[in-house]
């Protein structure tokens, strides 16, 4: 087999360029320096990075070729460059949440998920960009507005926005991102890529800068669904210094993608799917998946969840009130730091009665309730992942009026990734399509807590009988 030229490693998936490695065709040092070189040559236009650790990234890539050519090799993501969102601890790397306020913070420990995956083997090369702390839309990105490589006067999604384009733009071979309403699965969908928001607990959170302890959740963003389990592999399992993490055991995810849908039971979830904010060429793109599923073996029919309408309505004050408590002392001193939006976000949050927190706790134990009665009916659930392709970048400030604001935060027009962190359910999403536009769309798994497996299944098998995931940006 020819070698290939390190303009070529960029293009292959994480999973074929780890077999490259384990067979000491590909050296993790050449695969670190094609990315590196991509980055340079790219990033300047998307801005999905906010730190290149090219000294760091090369250093471990070398330690990892002397280990794999002597025979000390540690397994899939070994010798594997990947992108990190930069919202959790990196030893000696600075670490900003997308915010000013920590643009000088370099902790002195890693968060667990950084240990798992350097214990592992993989390569940090870069931390990405995010909307300021995870939370609301930012407006004036402090380390460059992030943009989709489809079309970059479009947004790339938040709040994981960095790690969607760099994934995307094959600026890392996988990388990790943060979904607390969906800001894994939402850049998955606007980028075209593999993303999967994991259950409740089954990745750890130590050392996580995050905003909603109840439902921060850290996943993987890929390009395929078999590099998506590959990275998961890497981080999942019980983590003793985070205690919200639980002891169940882990899956072969890879393994598990193997065996087809074959009487699979899947759902179309109506209230999902047929709702009035949904663009008519997202509803199409759903029902030629679920037809596509349905060819494979699977048992697709329309199934209904009536309170999951009401889902956005619940998240939003928990995730407010939650965000302003992590944030209240450097609101009362630092207020004008935080981008105008992210200011509105945590006033709101401030001032929001304890009971409507209670009440939104209540309503969503009932939410989780009337979702694990359904799922007793089918394996996974199935609707678009967003109700519209990517929009174009917003060019002004603020949400204009009170009604606007209700809108964007509360009412159903954003409800399709919130269900999934309100149940604590694995979510997955895939490409399905692209729009009339030429921007990609997204189809949404979900499945019950802690079957990540069947989820991925689901996944795998309609990539395998599709090739969205297989297009390339204009940008490449």
């Amino acid at each position: 087999m020819p070698r290939l030229k390190n303009s070529d490693i960029p293009f292959l998936t994480a999973t074929e360029l780890s077999q490259q490695i384990k067979a000491k065709k590909v050296s993790p040092v050449d695969a670190v320096k094609a990315y590196l070189d991509r980055i340079d040559k790219l990033d300047d236009k998307l801005h999905a990075y906010i730190t290149v650790c090219e000294d760091e990234a090369l250093k471990a890539a070398r330690a990892a070729e002397r280990e794999i050519m002597r025979g000390d090799y540690r397994g899939p993501m070994h010798g594997i460059p990947m992108a990190c969102k930069d919202q959790w601890w990196t030893k000696g790397v600075r670490t900003t949440a997308g915010s000013n306020i920590l643009k000088d913070f370099v902790p002195d420990e890693d968060a667990t998920v950084m240990t798992k995956l350097k214990r592992n083997g993989g390569i940090m090369i870069g931390k990405t960009n995010l909307t300021e702390f995870a939370m609301a839309y930012t407006y004036h990105y402090p380390f460059g507005v992030p943009r989709n490589p489809w079309n970059l006067k479009h947004m790339p999604g938040g709040s994981s926005a960095g790690s969607g384009s760099a994934t995307a733009a094959y600026m890392c071979a996988t990388a990790l991102g943060e979904d607390t309403g969906g800001s894994i699965r939402g850049p998955a969908s606007y980028n075209g890529i593999v993303g999967l928001r994991p259950s409740q607990g089954r990745v750890s959170r130590h050392n996580i800068i995050g905003s909603c302890w109840s439902m921060d959740t850290v996943g993987p963003m890929s390009r395929t669904v078999e590099d998506c389990a590959m990275t998961l592999q890497a981080i999942a399992g019980y983590d003793p210094k985070d205690p919200h993490s639980w002891k169940r055991p882990v899956p072969d995810y890879v393994r598990s993608l193997e065996g087809g849908i074959k009487g699979l039971r899947i759902g179309i979830l109506k209230e999902k799917l047929y709702a009035k904010n949904i663009e008519k060429e997202v509803e199409d793109a759903t029902l030629k998946s679920a037809e596509v599923l349905q060819e494979l073996g699977a048992e697709v029919r329309d199934v209904s969840l009536p309170m999951s309408v009401h889902d956005r309505a619940l998240y939003s004050p928990i995730v407010y009130l939650e965000g302003s408590m992590v944030h209240h002392k450097t609101v009362r001193e630092r207020l004008k730091d935080y981008d105008h939006n992210m200011q509105i976000t945590l006033l709101v949050g401030s001032i929001m009665p304890s009971q409507v927190y209670y009440k939104g706790q209540r309503l969503r134990h009932m939410l989780r309730a009337q979702y694990m009665e359904l799922m007793k009916t089918v394996d996974v659930l199935i609707f678009p992942t967003a109700a519209a392709p990517a929009p174009l970048i917003v060019d002004k400030p603020g949400l204009g009026t009170k009604e606007e604001f209700k809108r964007e935060t509360i009412n159903t027009r954003r409800t399709l990734t919130g269900l999934s962190n309100v149940v604590g359910a694995p979510a997955l999403s895939v490409p399905s399509g692209f729009s009339k536009t030429k921007l990609p769309l997204g189809l949404q798994i979900l499945g019950r807590p802690f079957e990540e497996d069947t989820v991925l299944r689901v996944g795998f098998a309609h990539q395998e009988a599709t090739d969205w995931h297989n297009r390339r940006p204009p940008i490449s």
